[in-house]
């Protein structure tokens, strides 16, 4: 059995206490992983990590938006197209408007809605970086082998949030990074098992899930699901529970680091 590692966002911003969107127990998760490269690298064959990869006035940032006073929203704050529409909310650059009522209207018509998080994961900053004791023992385990590692980077266009590893919330056809990825697909249907972990639980591994249950549905059976190490945002503990319910009745795995490979 060849054997892929698929590691959701393992980034400072969410792993580390001091990140700006930490994601309790995080640490831990990292830690799991860290044991299982010790014990059972050898039967891993590549690991691939997603990073979140955004600029400051993202769409899910507070700077991209004011409200009537000019003060941008708090972290966690939703905003609706009805807020929009009664002068709540607007996007602090007019040339963003019409994009942002846009991007809400789309993400509504798909029963989803919009949040504000914290500035996370900025291109170039110490948040976005890979937590360094995971990467540390990832170069311990390529060391002498012909193994390798990549990290595929979503979130950068600013107009979408971009949860999933496979596509953003709302596409954009001018803007590849947005669409399906297919070529991901590709390499991850090479392997016979698909371990996935990451942050969080709730939002990126659940989306990631979810793409793969109705976009990549010969990628689920095998898949599993590492549950020691994964952690969901505080207050969304049941986010995902829907979505590995259905990944599991179409042949998903859940499993943990120290049993998968026992």
């Amino acid at each position: 059995m060849n054997t892929v590692l698929l590691i959701i966002d393992p980034q400072n911003d969410f792993c580390d206490a001091k990140g700006s969107l930490y994601v309790p127990n995080a640490e831990n998760d990292i830690e799991n992983l860290v044991n299982l490269l010790d014990k059972h690298g050898d039967q891993i064959d590549e690991i691939i990590m997603t990073a979140d990869d955004h600029i400051p006035n993202d769409i899910a940032h507070p700077a991209f938006w004011v409200d009537k006073n000019g003060k941008h929203p708090e972290p966690f704050t939703s905003i609706s197209l009805q807020d929009i529409k009664d002068g709540k909310y607007t996007a602090t650059a007019e040339i963003d408007r019409a994009t942002a009522v846009s991007y809400i209207e789309q993400l509504e018509a798909k029963g989803k809605a919009h949040t504000i998080w914290p500035q996370h994961c900025i291109s170039g900053t110490w948040g976005a970086d890979i937590y360094p004791k995971l990467l540390a023992k990832i170069f311990d385990w390529m060391e002498g082998t012909n193994k390798r590692y990549c990290i595929v980077r979503k979130g950068w266009f600013p107009y979408t949030e971009h949860f999933g590893a496979f596509e953003a919330e709302v596409t954009y056809p001018m803007e590849d990074t947005t669409l399906f990825n297919a070529p991901l697909a590709r390499v991850l249907d090479k392997y016979s098992q698909i371990l996935i972990a990451g942050e969080a639980k709730s939002h990126c591994v659940n989306n990631t899930i979810k793409q793969m249950n109705h976009k990549a549905p010969e990628l689920v059976s095998k898949l599993v699901i590492l549950d020691d190490a994964t952690s969901p945002v505080k207050g969304c503990e049941n986010f995902a529970d829907e979505t590995i319910k259905q990944a599991k009745a179409m042949g998903a795995k859940v499993s943990q680091t120290t049993t998968i490979f026992k």
